[in-house]
């Protein structure tokens, strides 16, 4: 399907048409599409666009990555397909590894997966005969690597599944989540949950943590003075006006 450049939703629909083709090309699941289109509803009342309390997050997140000494970037179907590239340059930017982990998992699967991140430029991506359990998950998703997530102090995890960000938490990991849905235990669960659509939330905190790579001041200030709370009500504010917006005008988009 050619989609015209003059559609008010371009972006939107080709990261749909971009998930149908990862779905047939066996990266993605039917279920992640769906989860899609639940963060998509919520990028709408957020205007589709970054508001400031996700810049905040986004900042802080950049600084802990930037501060860890072990930081993972996790990746899943969803994020390979929508955001393979940004997540490349993030890493290589902190630098950081990268570790595939599936809720709905295959080997062949994440072998797609991770041929798909090494096209465009990872190296020594983890998910691959794994050799460590996150305790309290029964489900594929505690498999993992002591090198990646398992052995991490941060962890980047978009499109988590909220059952593994609580249970990383647990294991007393800085937990950066990216979730568009702010009611979501991913959201709820994780240390610093940025709220934003995945693209934009990548390329927010790689720019990030190009601005604070040479201020150890900044960084400092930053994980220390961190409010995810005040942050959360901050964001729930935005999302009262939006709503207020849609039904002051009665529109959808």
């Amino acid at each position: 399907m050619k989609i015209p450049k003059s559609h008010p939703r371009y972006d939107s629909l080709m990261r749909r048409e971009t998930l149908v083709r990862a779905w047939k090309a066996g990266i993605v699941v039917p279920e992640g599409l769906i989860a899609h289109g639940r963060g998509e509803a919520f990028d709408y009342l957020f205007g589709e666009r970054t508001i400031a309390p996700a810049l905040v997050a986004e900042r802080a997140g950049a600084a802990w990555l930037l501060r860890a000494k072990r930081p993972v970037l996790s990746v899943n179907g969803n994020v390979a397909a929508l955001s393979a590239r940004e997540v490349v340059r993030l890493a290589r930017s902190i630098p950081a590894r990268i570790e595939v982990n599936l809720f709905h998992r295959s080997e062949a699967r994440v072998r797609r997966i991770r041929q798909l991140l090494e096209r465009v430029g990872a190296r020594n991506v983890l998910g691959e005969r794994p050799n460590a359990r996150v305790p309290g998950l029964e489900s594929k998703r505690a498999l993992s690597h002591r090198e990646g997530v398992y052995g991490a102090d941060v962890v980047l995890v978009p499109l988590e599944d909220g059952d593994r960000a609580e249970a990383l938490v647990r294991m007393e990991k800085v937990v950066i989540s990216v979730d568009l849905n702010p009611f979501s235990r991913t959201t709820r669960m994780a240390s610093i949950p940025v709220v934003d659509e995945l693209s934009r939330a990548l390329l927010n905190i790689h720019r990030f943590a190009q601005e604070l790579r040479d201020d150890p001041k900044e960084i400092t200030r930053l994980t220390r003075t961190y409010d995810k709370d005040r942050n959360m009500a901050a964001l729930y504010s935005f999302l009262r006006l939006g709503l207020t917006g849609v039904r002051a005008t009665g529109g959808t988009r």
